[in-house]
């Protein structure tokens, strides 16, 4: 019986995936995974017992991810699950930069009691929130995610001239960019050619501020700038400046600041990306399915602090899953290990990301349980598990 903590309200279409070799509730002694959206784990005590955490969403900035790669915790999150959403919101904001929608919401209501004159004065003073149509105009997505690839398409469908810039754009990402996207070669040529630029990013040490004065002095006049990635990417004050000096005709941002609230073409909403009892479903039943994976096959799918591998079960067989030093040496050492425990190797996967590696191996006959223990012994071994033909 697997045990799993829930930190917040998961979606019942995701933990009912769970069945019935799965226990579940917000309070749980020695749990086996984790099931996280927004609460911090910064300050939790691990235990020992603890194999892995998944989070129903894509950032992780709420889980100490190093730490766990250490101690053999593997994190997962949920990327995709949420795109449709966010992309539905970026094409509402591509629509509140251009028509000034907001501000006109906010001074049709200042016309209440006028009577039969609300007629005229909305005539009168409909002029002063015209604004341009999308339909012809450049946009430009920087990062070609999940998310990214979604606003592309349909920003094309919309009728507009669409360019993108990911210069670690997947095969499989690759394929499904439309080919009217035009892909290009340097953020330059984004920054000097679009009317709009729609940010899909993660935030890194070297896109932490990436939209500053420097970049903007490099945009077109009158840019409109959409950030619904991570606030940081923004410099808000070099984006400030631009607003003032008419630089940028309009931020929209779901990240929203106290600097920024209250200014003029500023479209500041809440952090609504993934805000839809869809997107909830989608990533509560994507980290169930990712944590049961892990849990009963050793496979990683999604991580984001361990290397992704699947493997195969071999029949009748038994598996060895070690997370280990990215070492030289450390799958001769793996065949040693069971060629003197007197185990057959049957099938043997391992993967490397930075400093950590992850090896699986299906193996039949011999002592088992001493080469699990002679492994977790080396200092370059994180965490060896054991699990039968069964998955236990």
């Amino acid at each position: 019986m697997y045990k799993i903590l829930c930190l917040n309200k998961i979606s019942p279409l995701g933990t009912k995936r769970f069945g019935e070799n799965y226990t579940f509730a917000p309070e749980m002694n020695q749990p086996d995974g984790i099931l996280v959206r927004s609460a911090s784990m910064h300050d939790m005590e691990l235990d020992e017992s603890l194999l892995a955490i998944a989070r129903a969403g894509a950032g992780t900035n709420n889980i100490p991810v190093e730490d766990c790669a250490k101690k053999g915790i593997v994190v997962f999150n949920t990327p995709g699950a949420n795109a449709n959403a966010v992309k539905e919101l970026v094409l509402c904001a591509l629509l509140l930069s251009s028509r000034k929608i907001g501000p006109a919401m906010d001074w049709v209501k200042t016309l209440k009691g006028q009577g039969d004159q609300v007629g005229k004065l909305v005539e009168k003073g409909k002029s002063q929130f015209a604004g341009p149509e999308i339909q012809g105009k450049t946009l430009g997505v920087v990062g070609l995610g999940a998310i990214g690839i979604l606003v592309a398409n349909a920003a094309h469908s919309l009728g507009m001239e669409v360019y993108g810039y990911d210069p670690f754009l997947s095969v499989d990402a690759a394929w499904r960019l439309s080919r009217s996207v035009h892909r290009s070669l340097s953020l330059d040529e984004i920054y000097q050619n679009c009317d709009y630029i729609s940010l899909h990013l993660p935030l890194t040490g070297e896109t932490k501020g990436m939209v500053n004065d420097s970049v903007i002095g490099k945009m077109k006049d009158g840019v409109r700038v959409l950030n619904f990635a991570r606030g940081e990417l923004v410099d808000s004050q070099a984006m400030l400046e631009a607003l003032n000096s008419g630089k940028v005709s309009a931020y929209a941002t779901d990240f929203p600041t106290d600097s920024l609230l209250g200014t003029e073409n500023v479209i500041a909403l809440p952090h609504l990306g993934a805000s839809t009892p869809e997107s909830e479903d989608n990533c509560a039943q994507m980290a169930v399915d990712q944590i049961k994976e892990y849990l009963e096959n050793g496979n990683i799918i999604n991580s984001v602090n361990l290397p992704g591998l699947v493997m195969a079960r071999e029949p009748n067989t038994n598996r060895l899953c070690v997370i280990h030093r990215n070492i030289p040496g450390a799958i001769a050492n793996f065949t040693l290990v069971c060629s003197k425990a007197g185990i057959n190797i049957e099938n043997m996967q391992s993967k490397s990301r930075g400093e950590y590696a992850y090896t699986i191996l299906d193996v039949s006959g011999g002592e088992l349980s001493a080469a699990a223990s002679e492994l977790a012994s080396q200092e370059s071994i994180i965490r060896v598990r054991v699990m039968d033909s069964t998955g236990q």
